[in-house]
């Protein structure tokens, strides 16, 4: 039996993913697979760190010491092949406010800021509530998987005379760990147009083999010059609620700017268990993760199976990174809102496709970072709820 096999009561731990349902879905007895969060423990090294950190007594302000930033270089350089400096990290509550931050420190009200649909909502957000342009690259869905459309986006970027490019590497939703090949040709483009390139990597830790995650500002000193990197390991060691995330940014003049906006909202640090457990995720969390990885993996493969046997009219899209699945209901011929019904009706809350933009209606993501129990019930429940029509 696996570590990941144990189901966790998470009911009555103010889990946005459990105790949201009725706020969310109006009801509670559902399986919920939508947030993208974990139904995992943390590492054991994490959750001693954290023991450790709590049990001294005193809160005080903290600071982020050295040897966190050691910790983010060594795995960087361990996971990712990147070489980076202590001097290109900051650090923030999350990648979302890093986004924000970004977007204000880095381009004007009314600019244009572009985005590739479908793609992780909150984008949206940051764009739209700071007061900039949003504009849509639309990602081409061809042979089942995700294919950025360049020609559009240079198009894009003329037209609409864009500051800005947030790329979702590795995609949330649909998987894409996009090739060497396409980051460069995104990187020529920027380049090119004297665009700024934002790169949420959050789900980098969790790409499987054979794909490799590659870092943009990695693959060259021009790129790394206009490009703010974005991790965390929140989504890699099921950390969120410490909120704790960094940017890489290597250009000096590009870092200041956001440093000034940091200072105007007050952030200045990172709470004390934040420190203590992106530290030990980060220098002992290899071994957690490599088979964190696996299992996730094998969970993905038994959905995809298991709709190519018992639920022929959906395809799945077996993610090359992340724990998301993103599945394609649309030979069901319903509504977004009818889909979220249909399965909810069934006892499954699912992440409604429509709201990560156009290209995603008809569509429903699947999060299975969870025990396999609850993934083998979504897809019996998926079942019957099709079978039903």
């Amino acid at each position: 039996m696996s570590r990941f096999d144990e189901v966790i009561e998470r009911r009555g731990t103010n889990a946005v993913k459990w105790d949201g349902l009725k706020a969310v879905f109006g009801r509670e007895d559902v399986l919920p697979m939508w947030v993208a969060d974990m139904d995992f423990k943390a590492p054991d090294v994490v959750i001693q760190a954290i023991g450790q950190s709590a049990s001294h007594g005193v809160y005080g302000y903290t600071i982020v010491p050295d040897s966190t930033r050691e910790a983010i270089i060594n795995w960087m350089a361990d996971r990712h092949n990147w070489s980076i400096e202590k001097e290109w990290l900051l650090f923030n509550h999350g990648v979302v406010p890093s986004i924000g931050a970004a977007v204000e420190a880095l381009t004007e009200p009314g600019d244009a800021v572009i985005v590739q649909p479908p793609v992780y909502n909150p984008f949206f957000d940051m764009i739209e509530k700071n007061g900039r342009k949003l504009v849509y690259n639309e990602l081409l869905l061809k042979d089942g998987r995700y294919e950025m459309d360049f020609a559009d986006l240079e198009e894009k970027v003329k037209t609409e005379h864009a500051k800005m490019v947030v790329l979702c590497s590795p995609h949330n939703p649909g998987g894409r760990v996009w090739t060497k090949e396409e980051l460069t040709t995104l990187g020529d483009l920027c380049e090119k147009h004297n665009v700024f390139l934002i790169s949420d990597e959050i789900h980098a830790d969790l790409t499987r083999e054979p794909h490799k995650h590659i870092s943009i500002a990695s693959l060259s000193e021009r790129y790394a010059a206009f490009t703010v990197t974005l991790i965390a390991p929140s989504k890699t060691f099921n950390l969120a609620g410490l909120q704790a995330s960094s940017l890489i940014i290597p250009d000096k003049a590009v870092r200041a700017k956001l440093q000034k906006v940091f200072a105007k909202q007050g952030q200045f640090t990172l709470n004390q268990m934040g420190i203590a457990g992106m530290e030990a995720a980060y220098r002992h969390g290899h071994e957690w993760l490599d088979e964190a990885i696996d299992y996730i993996q094998e969970n993905a493969r038994l959905v995809k199976d298991y709709a190519e046997q018992h639920i022929q009219p959906l395809t799945v899209m077996e993610p090359e990174g992340s724990y998301l699945v993103w599945v394609d209901c649309r030979p069901l011929g319903l509504s977004d809102k009818e889909l979220l019904a249909l399965f909810l009706d069934h006892g499954v809350a699912l992440g409604n496709g429509a709201k990560y933009g156009p290209g995603g209606e008809g569509f429903m993501r699947i999060n299975v970072a969870c025990p396999r129990s609850m993934v083998v019930e979504t897809m019996e429940r998926m079942k019957k709820a099709v079978e039903s029509l």
